[in-house]
């Protein structure tokens, strides 16, 4: 599966984005979808994860209650709906996806998926 993420840019601390990726290929729905971010100078960490059916959602303690991934399997389309926005938010922001089924703790890893899309950048100013 081919990912292509889009939907970054410069945005106002407080203010909202939403980023969205799209897979190509067939069976979109098997695929559970996370999104990861990158910061400069920093490790690659993770956003968010969502499982195959929807059902069960993760998320990183720093965008709880702020962030939701959601999906549209019939527009083999996963969603980062970003609220709040803080200036440690700013990173290149990453999906991935992996056909493997885990216990949830395993999609908080960016070594249990295997594809990623090219990444999209998202800025936030003070």
């Amino acid at each position: 599966v081919q990912l292509q993420a889009f939907g970054g840019g410069l945005v106002q601390a407080g203010g909202s984005l939403r980023l969205s990726c799209s897979a190509s290929g067939r069976a979109f729905f098997n695929y559970v979808m996370g999104w990861f971010r990158q910061a400069p100078g920093k490790e690659r960490e993770f956003v968010a994860a969502i499982s195959r059916n929807g059902g069960n959602t993760y998320y990183a303690d720093s965008v709880k209650g702020r962030f939701t991934i959601s999906r549209d399997d019939a527009k083999n389309t996963v969603y980062l709906q970003m609220n709040s926005l803080k200036p440690e938010d700013t990173a290149v922001y990453y999906c991935s996806a992996t056909p493997q089924l885990y216990s949830g703790s395993y999609y908080r890893r960016a070594s249990t998926y295997d594809y990623w899309g090219q990444g999209t950048e998202v800025t936030v100013s003070s």
